[in-house]
């Protein structure tokens, strides 16, 4: 997550479409919708998205009281559009200092999710049988949620919503306690000018390091 467009699953900068192929390529996944630079958010940037978006931009709604949008990431390209998106907010831990909460909507297979979460694969994969661990609430609905092993920095759930993967990446691993909550999540888009009166921070540090395992 620098300057460049890099491979969602990995971080490697990727070589954007030429005589070869209309697709950007990773050098060690092929072909790939790359990921955009980290920028600061805003409500600008969100509208953007929404605009172009095929995956909701989930938001925990209410937004917990002295917590900002601190992270607003998207992988796509100018021929496909927007195919994932994730929305972070950084607010005080339960457990004590800092935390961040980052959700993460994609279509199957662009793996934006599964690089956060350390995973080989671009979906979750078997991280999606058995009891799940924790749920959400969207559009009312409870949504299952199953734990993913990654990093021992962060804790990683994931589940799914109208036929795209929801991932919840929680930093660092004690966040995880927020979970606990009842905790809603409603789609940007949906907020209309209400976004733009959302407190906007900066992107958390981890985030521009997430690919370093």
């Amino acid at each position: 997550m620098k300057g460049e467009r890099t491979c969602p699953r990995c971080g490697t900068i990727a070589r954007p479409p030429g005589a070869w192929s209309s697709r950007w390529i990773c050098p060690l996944h092929g072909e790939i919708y790359p990921l955009a630079p980290l920028v600061a958010p805003s409500a600008r940037l969100v509208h953007q998205l929404g605009e172009t978006s095929d995956v909701p931009l989930w938001l925990p709604w209410p937004l917990p009281r002295g917590w900002v949008v601190g992270a607003v990431i998207h992988a796509g390209d100018d021929a496909s559009g927007v195919r994932a998106v994730g929305v972070g907010i950084s607010g005080p831990n339960p457990m004590g200092g800092p935390g961040d909460f980052l959700l993460v909507a994609e279509e199957p297979g662009v793996g934006l999710g599964a690089g956060l979460a350390g995973l080989e694969g671009a979906d979750p994969g078997k991280a999606v049988e058995g009891e799940p661990h924790a749920r959400m609430h969207v559009h009312g609905r409870a949504v299952p949620l199953w734990f993913v092993e990654g990093p021992a920095d962060r804790a990683v759930y994931v589940g799914h919503w109208s036929g795209s993967w929801l991932w919840v990446i929680l930093y660092p691993q004690s966040a995880g306690v927020l979970l606990l909550e009842d905790l809603a999540v409603v789609d940007l888009r949906d907020l209309g000018h209400e976004a733009d009166l959302l407190p906007y921070g900066t992107p958390p540090p981890w985030l521009s390091r997430g690919y370093d395992q």
